[in-house]
């Protein structure tokens, strides 16, 4: 029995190896990272002028949920002149508050 070829199974291995290494960045070349999203910018009011605020105290007070988003959304203001909104609409009882939380509040119409 002659011997054995050295390096037979050896070889196909590393040429395996050697061609899947290749393969993987070969013709790709780097990692082209996304364009990240951007919002547009809102311009929302900090102040109420006449209509603004006439148009709140008509509109808010028969909406069924009313929170400082939806104030925000609707009357196109900041958030902390819609927490200050929804403060007045309560003092003047013409909203009535559901739930009570840390940093928000959920309110609906008086009945």
């Amino acid at each position: 029995m002659p011997p054995k070829a050295a390096g037979g199974k050896s070889k196909q291995i590393q040429a395996s190896k050697a061609a899947a290494k290749g393969s993987s960045h070969g013709g790709a070349g780097r990692k082209k990272w996304s364009k990240g999203r951007s919002r547009e910018k809102l311009n929302n009011a900090i102040l109420f002028d006449k209509e603004t605020y006439a148009k709140l105290l008509k509109e808010m007070p028969t909406a069924k949920v009313i929170t400082t988003a939806v104030v925000s959304e609707r009357m196109k203001c900041n958030g902390s002149l819609a927490r200050k909104a929804i403060k007045e609409l309560l003092s003047k009882g013409l909203i009535r508050q559901v739930i009570k939380g840390h940093g928000n509040g959920v309110y609906t119409k008086v009945q």
